[in-house]
């Protein structure tokens, strides 16, 4: 796959997201726009990002409705040809699979288990009794079943789902170098544990983003692989 780090842009500002990207576009294998980037900018935003980057673009939408819904949205946003669209794993198989339906080809629907905002804790509050690890493998299922193309998990369940799902496409958040701030994040790892736990792509925000030189954050985490 060549290098796995994604940067998140976790800026609203176009002209910012553009810079960022250019500076760090030796360093890195993808852009990650997400929901925030999305509200405000839509896919004309999205688009004037990626121009000229030859960069995959991440769309991580994490989109939750029922089946037709999602179908409809994914048709929708394939002018901007994403290389990953996230869905969540949540909405059953049957939405899975409409998702996988719409999309191109070329475009690999990946469902998002478990946030890794969340903990344990977190999960018995919602009703989840049996902890992180047990319901990513169930979802990991739902989205297998449905045809999709891989999972978006913490890198603390990578291994199990690369041991259930070889070919998985495993896109790891929460990624922070050592000694870095976790931020809003509790299941995390550094980028070379998480790959050798089995991720494909790492999602990187704030430890580059927020950095003095991000393209030199960016730098120093492609090199530590």
């Amino acid at each position: 796959m060549g290098n796995p780090v994604y940067l998140a842009v976790d800026t609203t500002d176009v002209a910012a997201a553009s810079a960022l990207v250019a500076a760090c576009a030796p360093h890195i294998g993808g852009v990650k726009l997400g929901l925030e980037f999305f509200c405000a900018n839509g896919a004309a935003g999205v688009a004037a990002v990626m121009a000229g980057t030859g960069l995959p673009l991440f769309l991580d939408l994490k989109l939750h409705d029922i089946p037709n819904t999602v179908g409809s949205a994914v048709a929708a946003l394939a002018p901007l040809a994403p290389s990953i669209l996230t869905i969540h794993a949540a909405g059953g198989t049957a939405m899975a699979k409409a998702a996988r339906a719409a999309a191109p080809e070329a475009t690999q629907i990946v469902a998002v288990t478990v946030l890794t905002s969340l903990d344990d804790a977190d999960l018995v509050a919602a009703g989840v009794a049996d902890g992180a690890g047990a319901q990513v493998a169930r979802l990991a299922g739902v989205a297998r079943a449905g045809g999709l193309q891989g999972v978006v998990a913490s890198a603390h369940e990578a291994a199990a789902v690369r041991a259930m799902w070889p070919d998985a496409l495993i896109v790891v958040p929460g990624v922070r170098p050592a000694g870095a701030d976790m931020g809003d994040q509790k299941r995390v790892m550094t980028p070379a544990a998480a790959l050798a736990a089995g991720a494909s792509v790492l999602v990187i925000g704030r430890p580059i983003t927020a950095a003095v030189s991000p393209a030199d954050a960016a730098a120093e985490i492609a090199a530590s692989l």
